[in-house]
């Protein structure tokens, strides 16, 4: 029998790599041309994790963390690598989103847990993860950059600190997680052995063809939402994101794993609503709530007005804020505990000149400065305000002078409304909320959404979270989602 080309290319690859390595893959037998062992692989894993967790936050919900442990170990144990230990962890994101780390770290955001049905459908995105972690997808990815001298650096700059090879490797194996860099084939794998491991444990494998139909529903959704909005769509870079148009493929593998299947499959309605009743929607108050064009930060005691208008982005580390034209833009971010005078602080954060001068003025009775400057080209207007033994850095900029002139008043009103929050404002501040009620006669989403604080799109959103995108109706006594 003639070996496979790929069979082939592999040996040669080892042969030309020994003091790399070659390890055998867990989930196929053949040899795998990697550059760490899976002693390496595991430290990896860890600290990567210590910087996930660092960047996004956990969600802090021990009932609701038990739960996803308790789904994702019993697919670990059914897996092809069932020796390593699995850490199972919902992260504080309103993205919709789900993702693996070498060594066994799986990650499930808060903000996709609200658009699944049922447990079943939550095994389905731990269970693909699950099957990057086992055939060492990103182990493979990170071996191949190592060895073309290339490497993928997008979260290093929002990594403080991270400097040498094994921080930037750290910084290239989220970044490959997060963005999702696998190709198709890689994500089929992932796709197939999760279908098995569902299969394993008496799950319905065909949930993984239900979760991506859920996925599409949301980016079709988003999409419109975008044309009215006049933004681009958000671009979906994680769990399934590589998946062709033409799903014929998906529905073999999971066909395949059908066929090991015991019985119907669970599928865990009841229990997943139960765990996911409560859950935070959109912002967290750990990272600010925006309303409108408002932010307000009530753990950090806080709140600010930007531009009318503005598109409002709130992540974990920054909030930006952009024009209509995107010619334009905004950023508030923490610049580390207050150590000295605020103009001392600006002066070292924005590099300034000896000559360069700095307004020390106050705002709003907040220890402040503020500076007006050019950086590549263009001009910023920033200030640094004190507040609660914090420094918080806010500036803006625009792409020339003339888009600076137009908005430098609207920039710097955003600035000079940082304040104190009120005690009305952490009324405001308050996070919303998914609960299950019961459906009643006559009920619509047209009328739910009416009565919903998610805005002009509320209608989209409650039959996303419902299953009945895009013309479902409720029906009298059914369990419903909304938001609160």
């Amino acid at each position: 029998m003639n070996p496979r080309p790929s069979a082939i290319l592999a040996a040669a690859a080892c042969a030309a790599a020994l003091a790399a390595g070659c390890a055998t893959n867990p989930v196929t037998g053949g040899a795998d041309f990697v550059m760490m062992t899976e002693e390496q692989e595991l430290s990896l894993g860890r600290k990567a994790d210590a910087e996930v967790r660092k960047q996004y936050g956990v969600y802090e919900d021990a009932a609701l963390q038990a739960y996803l442990n308790r789904v994702g170990q019993k697919l670990a144990r059914a897996s092809h690598r069932p020796g390593i230990s699995y850490r199972f962890t919902v992260v504080d994101s309103p993205e919709i989103n789900a993702f693996a780390l070498p060594g066994g770290y799986v990650y499930v955001t808060r903000g996709i847990l609200p658009y699944l049905e049922s447990e079943a459908e939550l095994a389905a995105v731990v269970g693909h993860e699950l099957g990057h972690v086992t055939a060492r997808h990103g182990v493979r990815q990170q071996s191949a950059a190592m060895a073309t001298g290339l490497g993928v650096s997008v979260l290093g700059a929002a990594i403080p600190g991270l400097g040498g090879s094994v921080a930037q490797n750290v910084a290239d194996v989220i970044s490959t997680a997060v963005l999702s860099s696998y190709g198709r084939d890689q994500e089929l794998e992932a796709d197939r052995l999760g279908a098995q491991y569902l299969a394993r444990t008496g799950y319905d494998p065909q949930a993984m063809i239900r979760v991506v139909e859920v996925l599409k529903n949301q980016e079709l959704f988003d999409a419109e939402v975008a044309k009215k909005e006049g933004r681009e769509p958000r671009a979906y870079r994680g769990l399934f994101a590589s998946h062709p148009d033409n799903e014929t493929r998906l529905k073999e593998v999971v066909g395949e794993a059908s066929k090991l299947a015991r019985g119907g499959g669970f599928e865990g309605e009841a229990e997943y609503r139960k765990a996911i009743d409560g859950i935070v929607w959109g912002d967290s108050p750990q990272q600010g709530i925006v309303r409108g064009n408002s932010f307000y930060h009530a753990e950090l005691g806080f709140a600010l007005s930007f531009p009318r208008d503005w598109r409002l982005k709130n992540g974990p580390a920054r909030v930006q804020a952009a024009s209509p034209a995107k010619d334009a833009l905004m950023e508030l971010g923490l610049a580390g505990k207050a150590q000295g005078s605020p103009a001392e602080s600006l002066r070292k954060l924005a590099k300034l000149a000896p000559g360069e001068a700095v307004d020390a003025t106050p705002i709003n009775g907040l220890p402040a400065a503020s500076v007006t400057v050019q950086r590549s080209g263009r001009p910023v207007r920033a200030a640094l305000v004190q507040l609660g033994g914090n420094n918080y850095l806010i500036a803006g900029t625009a792409k020339d002078a003339a888009a600076f002139q137009r908005y430098g008043a609207d920039i710097s009103a955003a600035i000079r409304s940082i304040h104190p929050i009120t005690e009305a404002e952490r009324k405001l501040a308050r996070p919303l909320a998914l609960r299950i009620a019961r459906a009643s006669k006559g009920d619509t989403y047209a009328g739910l959404a009416g009565r919903s604080p998610l805005g002009p799109n509320a209608e989209g959103y409650l039959r996303l979270i419902n299953g009945a995108y895009p013309r479902g109706e409720p029906v009298d006594g059914q369990p419903l989602r909304v938001v609160e």
